[in-house]
């Protein structure tokens, strides 16, 4: 029996690194992105990899929109006849002034952080309920309880879906649908030159910030779909500042504050 995983924004970063993980261990991998053309070179470095690996299948889909995901998980199921995973990964970031930035850049990171992660889970729990169980990995950041100044619209949407995957985990152990919250730090991938809002706003503070690569964080994802579910984070520095958000959340703000103006 060989497993099947849904990837969203599969297209580049974490997301593309975990599908190339999956298809290496065997399983079967639906990757969903916008950009077609990184999904085609997706699908070839996947023909490339060394005989046996899993399959891919590359689908055109918007996480923003409800209708791309169920037709995703529909074209999925049709090609490999079930599903038993889902990793949440498309999301987008933003840095700027809450009252002062364009309101087009917080709602593409509203619209793809929230409403994608909803509509993904949504689309493939009903298909985890008729094979008896599943997982889903939601991928959140270390920022979630973060007193965050000119990046407070991303670190909200990151508690949004943290404050779900919790619920989440109550509301689907009935079913056998493990969730796993997982709080990714700063990762070498392409979110800074794509993030909304001011180009190289903060950047000279958070270049500071110690990285991990993509692979590092696509493996402890591999890892989660073997597991129960629960709330995690990657490295000691990550946890440290999850602590730090939680006990002294004043004088994070302060030095967010100080690093960011």
């Amino acid at each position: 029996m060989t497993h099947v995983v849904l990837i969203t924004g599969a297209s580049s970063g974490i997301g593309y690194a975990t599908a190339l993980t999956f298809v290496r261990q065997g399983w079967n991998v639906i990757a969903s992105a916008r950009r077609v053309e990184k999904l085609a070179q997706l699908e070839q470095t996947v023909n490339a990899l060394p005989s046996p690996h899993g399959e891919l299948l590359a689908i055109a889909a918007d996480v923003q929109k409800a209708d791309d995901m169920q037709n995703a998980v529909q074209q999925g199921v049709a090609r490999f006849g079930r599903l038993d995973a889902l990793v949440a990964n498309a999301g987008i970031g933003q840095r700027g002034s809450i009252v002062d930035s364009k309101w087009e850049d917080i709602e593409t990171l509203l619209r793809t952080n929230i409403d994608g992660m909803l509509h993904s889970v949504r689309a493939a729990v009903p298909e985890m309920r008729k094979l008896g169980g599943g997982h889903i990995v939601i991928i959140s950041s270390i920022v979630y309880n973060m007193v965050s100044p000119y990046a407070a619209t991303y670190a909200a949407s990151k508690a949004f879906v943290s404050s779900s995957a919790a619920a989440l985990r109550f509301e689907l152990e009935s079913d056998h649908i493990g969730v796993t919250d997982l709080l990714v730090g700063r990762t070498e991938s392409e979110f800074n030159e794509r993030r909304l809002g001011q180009a190289g706003y903060g950047e000279k503070a958070s270049g500071r910030l110690p990285r991990m690569s993509a692979e590092q964080v696509a493996n402890a994802i591999v890892r989660a779909c073997n597991g129960k579910g629960g709330r995690f984070t990657l490295r000691l520095f990550d946890r440290l500042v999850v602590l730090g958000n939680m006990l002294f959340p004043g004088l994070i703000g302060r030095i967010a504050m100080r690093q960011y103006k």
